[in-house]
Formats: C-alpha cells, structure tokens, sequence
C-alpha cells in the first residue's frame, strides 16, 4: 500500500508540473501593468524576473481553435502561451488577458524592485492577492474582493463593490490608503506600529482592537458626531488611511 501511495503522490505531482506553464520577463525595476486579469494572485520574491505561471492552461484548451491564433478586441496577441499578452514599453510591463471570460488562473512572481499596479473593472473578475511584498501597490477594482497578506506598503487599493482583508507587515511605508465603497475594510498590523491613522465610514461602524491605544485628534471636542476618526497610534509614524463608505471598518492586532 506504502508503495501504491507514493506512486500516486509522484505521478500527481508529475501531472500538476506538467499542467503548469511559465513566461518571464527579466525584469527587477520598473512598473508591472495588470489590467484586466480575472484571476490572478502575486507574490514578492528574491529573484531579477518576473515569473508568470498559469495551472490549468491545458485544462481550458479549445480543440477547435488548434492552429489557430487567440487576440483580443485591442488586436493583441496571446505571446505567452497562457492565455496572456505581455508587452514591455520601456520600464512598463504591460499584461493584458485575453479571454474576457473564464481566463487562466496566474501566479505572478515579483521582484521587489517592480511597482505593481492592477485593475479591473469588468464583473467577470475572482479574488484578487498580494502577499509576502515589500513593492509599492496601486489597486483599482469594481467587483474583486482584495486579500494583502504580509505587505509593507506604500500602498493604495480601492475597490467599489469587494471586501478588503489585509495583513501589514511591521515594516509598513507611508502612504497606506486601504478604501472600499460597499465592502468592509478589515485590518490586521502589529500592536507596536507606529501609525497615524485615518478611519471613515459613513453607513458602517468603526471597530478597533483594545491593545491599540489611540491618541484621538478631536479628544474631548463633544460638539458635534463626526464620520471620520483621526488619532495616533504609539505617537504616530506611518500614514494609514481606512474608509469603508456602506459598510464596516476593522483594526485588529496582528
């Protein structure tokens, strides 16, 4: 039975290779474009490329369209062999997917040295992650739910209609602008971060975790209700704003 189960265990792993593809780009400065990729997660890492790898390609071929080439509206070209066109213009990479719909699930490995800038605004979009990253992050998205895990910043994502879960490292840089108009805005950093924070909702409710001690700006100013809270956080430092228009607004301790 050892010996069927690491027969099996081999040949998933073989076969998960296998479905797996890459594209890079020699690339560790500079600005990386995403616009309009359904499904993507992106991760920091040591190296001087970014690394593109889509898992299920293979799974999604249409032997229909054997020999024959996949563009877009805007004349682009699959050039990657993942369902993507990425084009470099100078500093800027610039990746666009190609199906509107039901594109490939990407991986995007990232040096730390590369902006990282994502939109998308069309309702055909998943979940959009960013983790283990010390870039600079520009966000703006109108259905996609945000997950930051173990980012430093400096940062701004925005968000319409998604829920934004972030996880800040201790090493966070200013500015940190983290905004959605009808989603929550959930946030956890570490106790001892020194912060000077921003926290608006106009339809929601603001909640903070007891061990962070807020120093508030208008302390004691009892004249009139105000949607917008201002405060430091062990005397101030970073610059962290959090704004949920319709919905709540969560600080918690990492």
């Amino acid at each position: 039975m050892k010996k069927v189960a690491t027969t099996i265990a081999i040949l998933l792993t073989a076969w998960s290779l296998l479905l797996a593809q890459e594209f890079k780009v020699a690339k560790s400065t500079g600005r990386l474009d995403l616009k309009e990729v359904g499904d993507v997660e992106v991760e920091g890492h040591t190296g001087n490329e970014i690394i593109f790898t889509s898992r299920d390609h293979d799974r999604e071929r249409d032997d229909r369209a054997k020999g024959l080439r996949a563009v877009s509206s805007l004349g682009l070209e699959d050039n990657t062999g993942i369902g993507l066109s990425v084009i470099t213009k100078g500093d800027v990479i610039e990746v666009r997917q190609l199906k509107k719909m039901d594109g490939p699930e990407i991986l995007i490995k990232v040096p730390k040295g590369v902006l990282v800038s994502y939109s998308h605004s069309s309702p055909y979009g998943s979940d959009l992650t960013l983790r283990n990253m010390e870039n600079e992050i520009e966000v703006s998205t109108v259905h996609n739910d945000v997950r930051l895990e173990n980012v430093t910043g400096p940062m701004a994502v925005n968000t319409v209609h998604g829920d934004i879960d972030a996880t800040l490292s201790g090493s966070m840089k200013s500015p940190i602008s983290i905004v959605s108009v009808h989603g929550h805005v959930d946030v956890a950093m570490p106790a001892s971060a020194k912060a000077s924070m921003r926290m608006n909702t106009a339809w929601g409710e603001i909640f903070v975790d007891p061990d962070f001690k807020i120093e508030f700006d208008n302390q004691g100013n009892l004249v009139k209700y105000s949607d917008n809270l201002s405060g430091k956080i062990n005397g101030g430092g970073i610059e962290i704003k959090l704004s949920s228009t319709h919905n709540n607004v969560y600080l918690r301790k990492k």
